[in-house]
């Protein structure tokens, strides 16, 4: 795998005067971006940290209760469950990056107007926005299970106003960008490929937890709101 990918990026290397030669670290944005097939992989690429940044600061502060069983008074987490969440990951993480790195999955590659990719980058902004907001609002209240701790709030406000699951929202919005940004049949798609299984098991489920727990006031705010559309139930 370092072999193909030392290929692949020497395939692309720019040629660099010998000023540059001497200061390797004065590359500009054009010579990284040729590191790889576009800049908009790059632009990838950033929002993929972005986006593990904000779920890794916002989990660590609510591990302390979802982690802990004696906290938690709700878990419909299965087996199933578990299984789709880790699988999603390939769609997430590693299919894409895989097409990013190196040239295997070259062969099924797709090509549309350079401000299809822009549109996507954009789409990529709302949905890394709309992923950050969701987590702020739920705040403590997160868990990135299917469980609710002992004093748990129902949030109906920010995002949560308009949808019930803005989080889900943000990643479908995230996987329509990646079709845009990495244009590929395997890595551009795989994202959206592996979460609507997931989100058509588990959100039916969640709801039913929150009514569980919540009764009249959930049903309430189930009827005034979108489930990841606004206005659309």
């Amino acid at each position: 795998m370092l072999e193909d990918i030392k290929i692949r990026v020497t395939a692309h290397q720019p040629t660099l005067p010998n000023t540059q030669l001497d200061h390797p670290m004065r590359w500009s944005l054009n010579q990284v971006v040729t590191m790889f097939d576009s800049i908009f992989e790059v632009i990838w690429l950033i929002g993929i940290i972005a986006g593990s940044v904000i779920r890794a600061v916002f989990t660590a502060r609510a591990r302390h209760w979802w982690r802990n069983k004696q906290m938690t008074t709700e878990d419909y987490m299965t087996g199933l469950d578990q299984f789709l969440t880790s699988l999603n990951s390939l769609g997430l993480f590693i299919l894409p990056l895989v097409y990013v790195l190196t040239s295997w999955l070259d062969f099924a590659n797709y090509y549309l107007p350079s401000w299809c990719g822009w549109v996507g980058a954009l789409i990529f902004v709302a949905a890394l926005w709309l992923l950050w907001r969701s987590h702020a609002d739920l705040g403590i209240d997160f868990s990135p299970q299917v469980q609710l701790k002992s004093d748990h709030t129902l949030i109906t406000t920010g995002v949560f106003q308009y949808v019930r699951h803005p989080m889900y929202s943000a990643h479908l919005l995230w996987a329509l960008a990646q079709i845009l940004l990495l244009q590929n049949w395997i890595a551009g798609f795989s994202m959206l490929v592996f979460q609507v299984p997931l989100y058509v098991y588990r959100i039916p489920r969640e709801e039913k937890m929150m009514l569980d727990t919540f009764g009249e006031d959930y049903r309430s705010y189930m009827e005034k709101t979108g489930r990841l559309i606004p206005h659309i139930r």
